[in-house]
């Protein structure tokens, strides 16, 4: 059971990302990029660790995907007032843009749980978060 469970939770992470891609891809961005630009529109600037740690990713993957940002004119790296720490930030274009890829993303998320209904859908987010937050150490 554990091993099914895990491997289920794997393949449903590996298709929604798929089916992301498949969605953003003709704006010019990925799921990689999509979750750097979200949380940096919902949370603000943050230093490249900072969104490591946010995001559960590893330092050399994010470099890769803040400087292809960087190059397409979504985000900037500006110094702090401690001059070592660079904060990335979202730039006017990723701003402007950031509706649209929302709204794809939205499809993406209306087409998956249109025959999920809402009360499992609530219950299946409840559970994943709390495991979630266990798996991080914030509940014992």
């Amino acid at each position: 059971m554990q091993h099914h469970l895990f491997h289920s939770v794997h393949q449903l992470s590996r298709e929604l990302t798929r089916q992301v891609n498949e969605e953003l891809q003709p704006l010019g961005i990925y799921s990689a990029q999509w979750s750097v630009l979200y949380v940096l529109h919902n949370v603000g600037p943050l230093t490249q660790s900072a969104l490591c740690r946010h995001l559960a990713v590893e330092a050399p993957p994010m470099t890769r995907v803040v400087q292809r940002l960087v190059k397409q004119g979504y985000v900037q790296q500006v110094a702090g007032e401690d001059k070592r720490a660079k904060y990335v930030e979202l730039t006017e274009a990723a701003v402007a843009a950031f509706p649209v890829w929302e709204s794809a993303i939205s499809r993406v998320h209306e087409k998956t749980l249109r025959q999920i209904p809402e009360l499992l859908q609530q219950e299946l987010s409840d559970s994943l978060q709390f495991w979630l937050r266990q798996l991080k150490g914030e509940i014992l």
